[in-house]
């Protein structure tokens, strides 16, 4: 099968633009709002020839120009612990779209099968509640986004609605006390929803909520009330480096509350990202940002498809692009 995404201003648009390439057997894998809100996206899949399993491989053998980035892409996805089904439809993707070299081959891949929305660094309309299991490191990430807008000149509203776990508290408030932002408190959905009700206006509103057992229904219940209590975005919060498996049921646990993007934390510490992807396949969720170190003031970083291929792949291959955004605070290599 092979899949290609269309960005157009409206749906009429985006479907001439699918039916003119593809043609009229072309199916609608999934259809998304583009970032921001402005237009769609599309992706569309059509049916290989026979065999296309037996072509990938004979690809991956053969010599050629194709044989080598397929490989090499296979090898790194390998190594990252990538589910093999998504390897599967990543290469059938990577082999279609004819791009020279692993990096632009695996990033035109990731392009076609994700979605790629970061966060805005400066205003948003929605507030955003950052929502994940335990220890994903949601107060430290509310703290970045709080000093990303900070010092872009923007006003910030942080809540806390974590009253569950002992110090969540003292320990969000030692970050927003340096940024000089008042810390608010709300105790549940019904103090949560008054809280954004009649609060003051702000550029950027930030809501911490308690780290939860995605496993547990009471838990999820109680998150899904703090979700709806008023109109914000779940965002999930996920520490890299965790198993595919876990990783892909805790992220459907999640999007059942409404999580629609996902930002990986602890890159730094974490040398294989399997646990993401399939994550962000399970919730069909955006990817939007990353953390590289444990410090305030920087380290958050959005992702695209070339950043993310980066960090697929090891740097010999990744040479033949200009280096990441963050490459003069902290390189970061798979």
């Amino acid at each position: 099968m092979r899949l290609k995404t269309y960005t157009a201003p409206g749906m009429a648009e985006a479907m001439e633009m699918v039916r003119a390439e593809l043609g009229e057997d072309a199916i609608i894998v999934s259809t998304q709002r583009g970032v921001g809100g402005q237009g769609v996206r599309i992706t569309a899949a059509i049916e290989d020839p026979p065999h296309e399993d037996d072509a990938i491989e004979e690809a991956l053998r053969g010599p050629g120009e194709l044989a080598r980035p397929l490989a090499r892409l296979k090898e790194a996805l390998d190594y990252h612990g990538v589910p093999d089904r998504l390897i599967d439809k990543l290469l059938v993707t990577a082999r279609s779209l004819d791009d020279e070299g692993p990096v632009m081959a695996c990033a035109a891949a990731l392009d076609a099968n994700f979605g790629f929305a970061p966060l805005p660094d400066k205003s948003a309309r929605k507030p955003l509640i950052l929502v994940g299991p335990p220890g994903s490191g949601k107060s430290l990430t509310v703290a970045k986004l709080a000093a990303r807008a900070h010092l872009n000149g923007k006003t910030v509203r942080v809540i806390s609605a974590d009253a569950v776990r002992a110090g969540a508290m003292d320990q969000l408030k030692a970050f927003t006390t340096i940024l000089q932002i008042e810390l608010e408190r709300a105790r549940g959905a019904v103090s949560l929803g008054k809280l954004l009700k009649e609060g003051a206006q702000a550029d950027l509103v930030l809501i911490d909520s308690p780290g939860l057992n995605p496993f547990s229904i009471p838990d999820m219940a109680y998150l899904k009330s703090l979700c709806e209590c008023g109109e914000m975005e779940p965002i999930l919060v996920m520490g890299a480096g965790g198993d595919p498996v876990e990783c892909w049921d805790i992220a459907r646990a999640f999007a059942d509350v409404g999580a629609t993007r996902i930002l990986a934390t602890r890159l730094d510490m974490t040398r294989r990202l399997g646990g993401i992807f399939a994550a962000a396949e399970a919730g069909r969720m955006k990817f939007c940002d990353v953390t590289i170190n444990p410090h305030v003031a920087d380290g958050l970083c959005p992702i695209s498809p070339i950043s993310l291929a980066r960090l697929i792949l090891p740097p010999d291959d990744a040479a033949e692009l200009p280096p990441p955004p963050w490459a003069d605070e902290n390189e970061v290599s798979a």
